[in-house]
Parts: C-alpha cells; sequence; structure tokens
C-alpha cells in the first residue's frame, strides 16, 4: 500500500490533490493547520469510499517548530510528501512587515525543510519516494505587489534543485508544480472586472481548475517519472511564461 502526506490538504489544491490520490489508490495523511473540519470530513468520505486504504488526520501550525516531534510520530509508512500549504499578502514591500516575512519563509521553505529532514529515511525506504512542491509561476517569474511571496515561493525551487542531487541516489525524487491563476479560494475576493482583466491576459483564456494541478502531481508520483527530478513544471495556461 502505497502512503503520501498532504500539508494543506484542507485548501482547494490540497483538497483536489487528496481527492484524487485516494481515488488512485493511495492511502493519505492529511494534514491541515486550523480547518480540521474539512479534513475530518474527506477523510469519512475516503473511507467509505475506498476501505481497503488507510486516511489519517493531521494538525500542525507550521509557524510552530514546537509541534514537529509529535506530528512526527504519527506518520510511519510513507512514500511522498506534497507540500500544498501556502498564502500570500498582497501589498508592496515597503508595507510588509518583519512579522509577515518570517511567517512566509517558516510555511513555505523552513518547516517543509525541517519535515523533509526527520522524513528521508522514510522515503528512502520506499525505494520509489516522491516530494512535490506546490510553488508558483511567481517563484518563477516574480510578481509586483507579492515580492515576499515571490521570493519564498523562489527559494522552494532552489531547494528543490538542489536537494534532489544529493537522494536522487536513495531512490527519491524532488519536483515542484508552479501553478499560474487556478480558481480557488484565494482569488475569490476578485472583482468581475478584475476577473476579466486576468482571463484576458493569460493566453489559454481563463483560470486553471485544481484537478489540473492534481494532474501533475499524479503523473510525478508515477513509478515512470523517477528519471525525472529537480524540475519544475509550469502550469500556467501560458501566462508569464
Amino acid at each position: 500500500m502505497k502512503f503520501a502526506l498532504i500539508m494543506g490538504a484542507s485548501g482547494d489544491i490540497g483538497g483536489a490533490i487528496a481527492q484524487d490520490l485516494a481515488k488512485a489508490g493511495w492511502s493519505l495523511y492529511l494534514h491541515c493547520h486550523s480547518d480540521f473540519t474539512s479534513v475530518e470530513r474527506q477523510a469519512k468520505v475516503y473511507q467509505k469510499n475506498y476501505p481497503k486504504q488507510d486516511f489519517f488526520t493531521l494538525q500542525l501550525d507550521m509557524m510552530n517548530e514546537a509541534e514537529l516531534p509529535l506530528f512526527l510520530e504519527s506518520i510511519f509508512q510513507l512514500d511522498a510528501v506534497i507540500f500544498a500549504s501556502g498564502f500570500t499578502h498582497y501589498h508592496l514591500l515597503t508595507e510588509t512587515t518583519a512579522l509577515e516575512m518570517d511567517q512566509m519563509w517558516q510555511v513555505h521553505v523552513k518547516t517543509p525543510i525541517l519535515l523533509v529532514q526527520s522524513l528521508q529515511t522514510k522515503l528512502a525506504a520506499s525505494g520509489n519516494g516522491r516530494i512535490v512542491f506546490i510553488s508558483s509561476v511567481y517563484g518563477e517569474v516574480g510578481s509586483a505587489m507579492e515580492v515576499l511571496y515571490s521570493t519564498t515561493k523562489g527559494a522552494q525551487l532552489a531547494f528543490v534543485k538542489a536537494y534532489s542531487k544529493e537522494v536522487i541516489s536513495l531512490g527519491i525524487t524532488v519536483n515542484a508544480i508552479s501553478p499560474g491563476a487556478i480558481a480557488t479560494k484565494m482569488n475569490q475576493d476578485f472583482a468581475e472586472a478584475e476577473l476579466d482583466w486576468l482571463n484576458e491576459e493569460i493566453p489559454a483564456g481563463r483560470m486553471g481548475t485544481t484537478t489540473e494541478i492534481s494532474f501533475w502531481v499524479q503523473q510525478l508520483l508515477e513509478p515512470l517519472s523517477q528519471y525525472m527530478t529537480g524540475q519544475s513544471l509550469v502550469i500556467s495556461g501560458g501566462w508569464l511564461k
């Protein structure tokens, strides 16, 4: 049986990944920060639909390193880790506080790296270990008004490139998916005129869906993806790339 840990399973993209992996036969560790109701509901549905698989709900504040040891004790067999947690602040760099910088770095970079350090042995034991970061097209090209978000997403991509070289000999691949504009709660507050402008800017003429991101996660987890590592797949409908 294959086990995947999905960090941020309560989010739109994380939830879509969980749904598709459960359907594909994966057992899952479903992580959330505060929306425990979401992952609990998912686990109940998956357990009913896929009774031969296992589904566990885990809670962790990724800004609190003191919670990590207990969190890690709950993870046994592991074949894949998907980092789908994330958030942004939309304002100028001069308006960004030191606390916001620390929080952005902690959630997008430091805590994921601490988790990977501790989980490497389990992933190596799999023989087909997979690490996937849900990064952002902004990590590739940068964005005004989201400088810290772009910076930390870029740091994820740098980590993927470097760490992948350390662990490929252990049978672990490390890749990223860099979505463009995806229809999620993060952009549901956009005004209609803003959405119209954005859709016009995207060569595909629309925002992407969460399942279009989940699809590529599944491909990276396949055994035949063993020769692909240290890469970032930009899934943006041609936008900004």
